[in-house]
C-alpha cells in the first residue's frame, strides 16, 4: 500500500452523518489525518473499496493540489504510454487511420515504410472494417487503435475491403519507430525542416535531414517547431551546438538553486536560417528558437510562444506507476527566462482560424502557408546581404 500517496485523501471531502449512530469512533491521537480516514475507510466503508482506484485517485489529486500545470499522476498504463511517447516508438502494425465519412470503418491513409503492415500486404486506400473479428464501425480512432495495438510479437488480424473484394490480413505487432524530423527542398534553395518534438532521436534525425537537404543544394534552411511540445534538453542542445558557434546555449536552475550551463564548441553551421513558431510551441522548441535568435542565428517568424520556462521529472513508483514534477527553471543562453512571456518573433505573422485548422490536419500547403512564406522571404532577404 502506498501509504505517502494516500495522504492526498484530504483532498477528498469526507461526510461522515452520525446523528442515528449507535457506535462510536475511535479517537486518533498518533495519526495524521489521512492515516485517521484511511483506517476510518478501512474500518467502516460497508462497500467494496477498490484499492488501486483509490490510490490512482489520492495520487492524482495529491499532484493536482499543486496547482502547477506542468506537474501530474500518471497510472501504471498512462506511464507506459508516456514512455513510448518519450522514445518517439510504439508497438503497433504502422498504420495511419482516419474515420470514413459514411461512418462505416476506418479508411488508411498511409503505411509506413518497411513497418509489418506493409510486408503484411496492407496498403493505403484500404477500408478496415474489422479487428480480429469485432467489426469496428461506429468506433472512433483510439478505440481502434486500442484494438490494433498490443504486445510485441503477438499478431493482430485486420479485416479490409479492397476495391470491393475481402481480405483479412494477418499483421505482427513489432516496435516502429515515429519520424521526428522531415525535410524538404523548396525553390530557390531553401530547406524546410520540420520538428515533431525534442524526445529521442531529434538531434541525429534533424542533423542527418540537413545534411540531406544541403546535399541536395539547399543554401538555406527554414526550421518548423509550431506545434512543437518540445522534450528532452540533451536533444535540443546537441541540435543547437551542431548549429551554432562556441558559447552558453542554455541554462538550467534545480530546486536547490544550483546552475547548469550548457555550452557549444566553436563548430557552427553559416548559412541564412529561419525558425517558424506558434502558441502551441513549448518548452524545448522556444528556447531552440530563442537561442537561435540570442546569437543572431535565426529570424523568428510566426506567433507568440505559450512561455513554459519550468523543467520536469518524472519518479517511477514501485507499482509501475509514476509521478512528473516541476523542479527548476530555464533560461535563454543570455539568462532570460520565458516562464509566463514566451517568445516574441521578429516577424509576427497571424493565421487565420482556417488555416489553423488545416496546419493541425496536416493539410496546409507551402504556398497556402503565410507563416512558411514569411519565413522564406526572411532567409532570402539574409542570402542577399
Amino acid at each position: 500500500m502506498k501509504k505517502a500517496l494516500l495522504r492526498i485523501l484530504s483532498y477528498v471531502l469526507v461526510a461522515v452523518v452520525a446523528a442515528t449512530a449507535t457506535f462510536t469512533f475511535c479517537t486518533y491521537t498518533d495519526q495524521g489525518k489521512l492515516e485517521e480516514l484511511r483506517d476510518i475507510l478501512d474500518s467502516y466503508y460497508i462497500g467494496e473499496m477498490d484499492e488501486k482506484a483509490v490510490e490512482d485517485a489520492a495520487a492524482g489529486a495529491m499532484v493536482e493540489a499543486l496547482g502547477d500545470l506542468w506537474s501530474h499522476y500518471q497510472t501504471v498504463e498512462e506511464y507506459l504510454l508516456y514512455q513510448d511517447a518519450m522514445s518517439n516508438s510504439y508497438v503497433g502494425v504502422g498504420i495511419t487511420i482516419a474515420v470514413r465519412e459514411d461512418g462505416n470503418g476506418l479508411d488508411i491513409l498511409e503505411v509506413t515504410a518497411n513497418s509489418p503492415a506493409q510486408t503484411a500486404g496492407v496498403q493505403a486506400g484500404d477500408q478496415l472494417v474489422a479487428v480480429d473479428g469485432t467489426d469496428i464501425q461506429g468506433m472512433n480512432t483510439t478505440e481502434v487503435g486500442t484494438l490494433v495495438k498490443g504486445k510485441e510479437g503477438t499478431t493482430v488480424v485486420l479485416t479490409l475491403i479492397r476495391q470491393g473484394q475481402k481480405l483479412d490480413l494477418t499483421v505482427e505487432r513489432k516496435r516502429i519507430n515515429s519520424v521526428v524530423a522531415t525535410g524538404q527542398l523548396l525553390s530557390d534553395g531553401v530547406g524546410l525542416i520540420t520538428i515533431v518534438n525534442f524526445d529521442d532521436r531529434c538531434a541525429q534525425e534533424t542533423i542527418e535531414v540537413i545534411n540531406n537537404l544541403r546535399s541536395q543544394g539547399a543554401t538555406a534552411l527554414i526550421f518548423d517547431v509550431r506545434n512543437n511540445p518540445g522534450g528532452y534538453k540533451r536533444e535540443m542542445v546537441k541540435l543547437l551546438d551542431y548549429l551554432l558557434p562556441e558559447g552558453p546555449l542554455f541554462r538550467a536552475v534545480d530546486y536547490r538553486g544550483n546552475e547548469e550551463v550548457d555550452s557549444s564548441d566553436a563548430s557552427c553551421l553559416e548559412m541564412p536560417m529561419a525558425v517558424i513558431v506558434n502558441l502551441h510551441s513549448y518548452s524545448a522548441s522556444e528556447f531552440f528558437a530563442a537561442a537561435l535568435y540570442e546569437y543572431d542565428a535565426a529570424v523568428t517568424v510566426g506567433e507568440k510562444t505559450y512561455g513554459k520556462g519550468y523543467f520536469q521529472n518524472t519518479y517511477p513508483l514501485s507499482d509501475g506507476s509514476a509521478v512528473t514534477l516541476s523542479i527548476g527553471k530555464y533560461f535563454t543562453p543570455n539568462g532570460e527566462s520565458l516562464a509566463g512571456v514566451g517568445l516574441t518573433p521578429e516577424v509576427e505573422v497571424p493565421l487565420t482560424e482556417e488555416e489553423t485548422t488545416k496546419l493541425l490536419s496536416g493539410n496546409l500547403s507551402v504556398e497556402e502557408d503565410p507563416q512558411i512564406q514569411a519565413a522564406i522571404q526572411a532567409v532570402k532577404a539574409e542570402k542577399a546581404t
